[in-house]
């Protein structure tokens, strides 16, 4: 192996006349083409030379001088507001980071450990840094008290919201969600539905029996003779509450649960019972987040938290700024995913 050291120059970084000098344009229209200036008009074959260009030289702005020049550091600060980062973290920090990518932003990740001081601390540093922006994000759908340095720059809350909303929120649209799982098996021909929910006071789970009693009430059902039990999302919580379903007497020919992990533990019960899910009885989940639903067998119909798309319209938001970013709360879908917990009701010999 060759001992002698590689004395060859490294190439110059690129510079913005280099640009300008390969696309046959100014510095200034190079300027005006990668920071999207408004106002400014440049014609889209002017716009790819200059893109062409940038790409060939592999040319990076510097962007301690856009600082310095603009007064913004492309820089969006994500601030976790939990014990530790879980499954909501990582895909809301996934997609803010996609959107923060394509708009030429970092976005820089924190995490609080759940201390609203640490949170005071952590954005106070995020400022320092010149974080241009922040997103404020809690799992589990709830309250949460802000930093008040947060004031200083356009701050976006993902998944929770503080009293009258006067800080632009990002939620999921929880009761649409209840209303449409109910739907789906309300269109499968079941109208004896149980619902075992999460922890009583949990906003997701009012507002997802909200949409569950939403939708009896359209299909002309009175949601007081559907049996509803309260739970804590747990799997063992979904098992008793089963079991507890079907000492009742007469069993619903389908089951709405409050998360998957609840579903796991009433597909379990349902088995130990002699029931066959969905021939006798349909279950249907609800998060889509542990990629439990569709390993299970069998594979659970659920409702997706869009914690990804969020995180994204988040990012997507700050990067536009101005009314991009909407005051009050903004609900994002939560979508249907059918698969085989659920079937058409059929007849069933034999039901108590």
């Amino acid at each position: 192996m060759s001992t002698h050291e590689d004395h060859r120059p490294k190439p110059a970084r690129a510079r913005r006349t280099d640009v300008a000098r390969l696309a046959g344009v100014s510095p200034a229209t190079v300027s005006f083409v990668l920071n999207q200036t408004a106002g400014q008009t440049i014609s889209d074959e002017t716009r790819q030379r200059v893109l062409q260009a940038v790409a060939e030289l592999d040319y990076r702005p510097n962007r301690a001088g856009q600082v310095l020049r603009q007064g913004r550091s492309a820089t969006i600060g994500f601030v976790s507001h939990d014990v530790d980062f879980g499954v909501f973290a990582a895909s809301a920090i996934k997609g803010a980071h996609e959107a923060s990518v394509r708009h030429g932003n970092l976005l820089l990740v924190v995490n609080t450990g759940g201390s609203n001081r640490q949170a005071d601390q952590l954005v106070r540093e995020l400022l320092d840094r010149q974080a241009d922006a922040l997103i404020f994000a809690a799992a589990g759908t709830r309250s949460v008290v802000i930093p008040k340095h947060a004031e200083r720059v356009p701050t976006v809350l993902l998944n929770c919201f503080t009293p009258d909303d006067p800080t632009p929120t990002i939620l999921p649209d929880e009761e649409r969600g209840g209303r449409e799982a109910t739907q789906a098996l309300l269109d499968l021909g079941h109208r004896d539905i149980a619902y075992l929910t999460g922890t009583p006071s949990a906003w997701a789970t009012k507002a997802r029996l909200r949409g569950f009693r939403g939708a009896l009430r359209a299909a002309g059902l009175d949601p007081k003779n559907h049996v509803v039990l309260s739970g804590n999302y747990q799997a063992d919580s979904g098992h008793e509450l089963a079991r507890t379903l079907l000492r009742r007497g007469r069993r619903p020919t389908a089951i709405m649960c409050g998360n998957d992990r609840m579903a796991v533990g009433a597909l379990l019960a349902l088995l130990e019972a002699g029931l066959r899910v969905p021939e006798d009885v349909s279950v249907m989940g609800y998060d889509d987040q542990f990629q439990l639903a569709a390993e299970i067998h069998p594979a659970l119909s659920t409702v997706r938290l869009p914690y990804d798309a969020m995180g994204r319209l988040a990012a997507e938001q700050l990067a536009a700024g101005g009314p991009a970013v909407r005051a009050g709360r903004t609900l994002v879908h939560c979508p249907l995913v059918m698969r085989d917990s659920t079937a058409p009701l059929a007849g069933q010999p034999g039901r108590p």
